[in-house]
């Protein structure tokens, strides 16, 4: 496939799917639920959500330093603001070209602090694998609460069957993949090797660092200022401001979980959340006006905060020679 052309898939097709999705929930609202809505956005208490997305920016910081972490057994110290500011472009890119930010993150870093791209990209994995741990976590907690209704809903939109062909299918791949970096020597394949061999140091590196308990503590901080933000802006709006604390956590990991599938959760973020809201007796436009609300709020801070760093890291660093790439 054409490099232009696939690029611009990638972007446009998770763009297509959240509009679709924005189009699909707006057109069944009938007027009434269409005044309804606006008048939850007109009524909303807007400063729960500026601190909601305080906390947020918080745990930005918080993932900015336990990154020094990561990065100290393979020799490396980044500057605090350096981390930072990679994370916040990390996330800017995200919202055009769904999971390019991991590898701008790691450019930026290898330009800027001579950090090797292949070890900066896999403290990103090492780091992204324990994020995924917690958020499995999460989802173990929430599928415990409440079982029953979470199985009804995901059996209805996907059949069990077809969950099990998936789970076979990507063992299937996982294995074949495997065993082709494996046995066969072509030299594309070498390179790979010689590149995953690099990420192999970088996450690994949460097994040598010197600071394991600062780095859990970190975790811990960092998805503690996630749960926190997200109960912060349930308060924005009264419907959702007694919401128990099951059905928060399980709006919550359903919400994460949207991020994979659009543009940082672009139209599928509230649909689904407004979705699982719906199933605990809370009003569909209620659900819809409360994830978009978020959803909003905290990508207008990642417009605001990426684009200032992408000015802000050149300047900062200005007056040093750009660091080159280091085997």
């Amino acid at each position: 496939m054409n490099k232009t052309l696939s690029n611009i898939l990638k972007i446009a097709i998770p763009l297509g799917l959240g509009i679709f999705l924005i189009w699909y929930v707006y057109s069944s609202f009938t007027d009434q639920q269409l005044n309804d809505l606006k008048a939850h956005f007109n009524n909303a208490d807007y400063g729960y959500i500026v601190l909601a997305v305080s906390l947020s920016i918080f745990s930005h910081i918080s993932r900015a330093y336990r990154w020094s972490f990561m990065l100290e057994p393979l020799g490396y110290k980044p500057r605090l603001a350096n981390n930072f500011m990679s994370i916040a472009v990390a996330y800017l890119m995200n919202l055009g070209i769904p999971k390019s930010g991991e590898v701008t993150r790691a450019i930026l870093l290898s330009r800027y602090e001579a950090v090797p791209f292949d070890k900066g990209f896999g403290t990103i994995i090492s780091e992204r694998v324990v994020d995924l741990i917690f958020l499995l976590a999460f989802t173990a907690v929430a599928i415990f609460l409440k079982y029953d209704i979470l199985y009804s809903y995901v059996t209805d939109l996907i059949p069990v069957q077809k969950l099990i062909i998936l789970a076979v299918v990507g063992v299937v791949l996982l294995i074949a993949g495997y065993l082709l970096l494996k046995y066969l020597k072509f030299s594309f394949l070498n390179k790979i090797k010689a590149f995953i061999a690099g990420l192999k140091d970088g996450v690994l590196s949460i097994w040598t660092m010197k600071k394991k308990g600062a780095f859990i503590f970190h975790t811990f901080l960092i998805w503690g200022l996630y749960i926190l933000s997200f109960y912060t802006a349930t308060k924005a709006l009264e419907a959702t401001s007694g919401i128990a604390f099951s059905t928060l956590i399980i709006a919550f990991v359903v919400g994460s979980f949207t991020f994979a599938f659009t543009n940082s959760g672009f139209g599928t973020y509230p649909a689904a959340v407004a979705g699982i809201l719906s199933l605990f007796a809370i009003e569909f436009t209620v659900g819809t006006a409360f994830g978009w609300i978020v959803w909003t709020s905290n990508i207008t801070a990642i417009l605001l905060i990426g684009l200032i760093s992408l000015i802000a890291m050149p300047l900062y660093n200005k007056g040093e020679s750009s660091k080159e790439l280091t085997e």
